[in-house]
């Protein structure tokens, strides 16, 4: 690595609340709404980070780490990596706070996170998914200079997705459980922070699909496991070829347990939510939902963060006419 990182440190009640005096104006109060599918279903409510205005979760993470930014850091201009999302959110608060961003970009994410982040002001560098995530763990790439914001493995960031965990709590306070896709694990470790401090009796679980699931054989092992057989597929917002150790010291205290399902239960929940809440979920924001019909996380209620929605229309369509019978 070419810096020498602080040690990982518990996101503490003090981080998050400090963090919600930042995040609001740049991201969004979301709401959270029953799904109501009858009777044999869980209680299942779904948290809508996707109506965040970048239409996912990580425009949290992204504006506590800007706003936190020395001006010297600022000066330098911003950069992150990103399957998308995250490079969405790094732009968007870099533009709110006039600061240059650059993103290496996956070069297979969907075309319309791809246009976002050139339409909020990010210089794209494209590479391959192997690339990006060699990237993630030298937190350096050639030709790419400026402040490196890392799309998980940071504390402010964090901290700015905790304060979701403190609406969960708000909005639905006789939850007993809270599922939350993971792929590097800082959407899981914010809200967990949040929720275990206040409530630890409520159950944590992380969803990946079969495909990608470093973090089911992870916590299986006891330790940070990596996941060669990884395939790419239109859940590209979660799952990943490892977990990196610094994530896994951050989550293991926290999670209480893992559901993996398959792409088609995917496809499945991502339906289940249009027809029956008129939500547009991206791939990884359905994992929750997908896992929650599993019944492994019990009758509930059970909230499912919908982490974003941004997926191509056409691929969307597609998986509607797929799932239609």
């Amino acid at each position: 690595m070419s810096t020498t990182l602080e040690a990982v440190r518990p996101i503490t009640l003090d981080d998050i609340r400090g963090a919600a005096t930042r995040v609001y104006g740049t991201a969004v109060r979301t709401p959270l709404v029953k799904l109501e599918l009858g009777a044999g279903f869980p209680d299942i409510r779904l948290k809508l980070e996707n109506l965040q205005p970048i239409n996912a979760y990580k425009l949290r993470g992204a504006a506590n780490a800007v706003a936190m930014l020395t001006d010297a850091e600022r000066a330098l201009g911003v950069w992150t990596i990103s399957a998308g999302n995250a490079g969405q959110g790094v732009a968007y608060a870099a533009r709110k706070a006039g600061v240059p961003c650059t993103v290496v970009a996956i070069e297979t994410a969907p075309a319309s996170k791809l246009e976002r982040m050139r339409t909020l002001g990010a210089r794209l560098v494209t590479v391959p998914y192997e690339v990006a995530w060699k990237a993630l763990d030298d937190r350096a790439y050639p030709g790419v200079e400026g402040t490196f914001i890392h799309p998980f493995d940071d504390h402010n960031f964090i901290a700015g997705h905790a304060t979701m965990g403190l609406e969960i709590l708000e909005d639905a306070p006789d939850a007993v459980a809270v599922i939350g896709g993971v792929g590097g694990g800082g959407l899981i470790t914010g809200v967990g922070s949040a929720i275990k401090a206040l409530r630890p009796d409520i159950k944590l679980w992380t969803a990946e699909p079969d495909t990608a699931a470093p973090a089911a054989r992870s916590f299986a092992a006891g330790s940070p496991q990596t996941f060669p057989e990884w395939q790419a597929s239109f859940v590209d917002g979660a799952g990943g070829q490892s977990v990196f150790p610094r994530m896994w010291e951050r989550m293991k205290p926290l999670v209480d347990g893992n559901i993996v399902v398959t792409l088609d239960q995917t496809r499945r929940a991502m339906r289940l939510m249009a027809e029956k809440a008129r939500v547009i979920a991206e791939g990884a924001g359905a994992l929750p939902l997908a896992a929650a019909l599993t019944g492994e996380a019990g009758q509930g209620p059970i909230v499912a963060i919908v982490s974003g929605g941004n997926v191509d229309l056409a691929t969307f369509c597609e998986i509607l006419q797929a799932t239609a019978s």
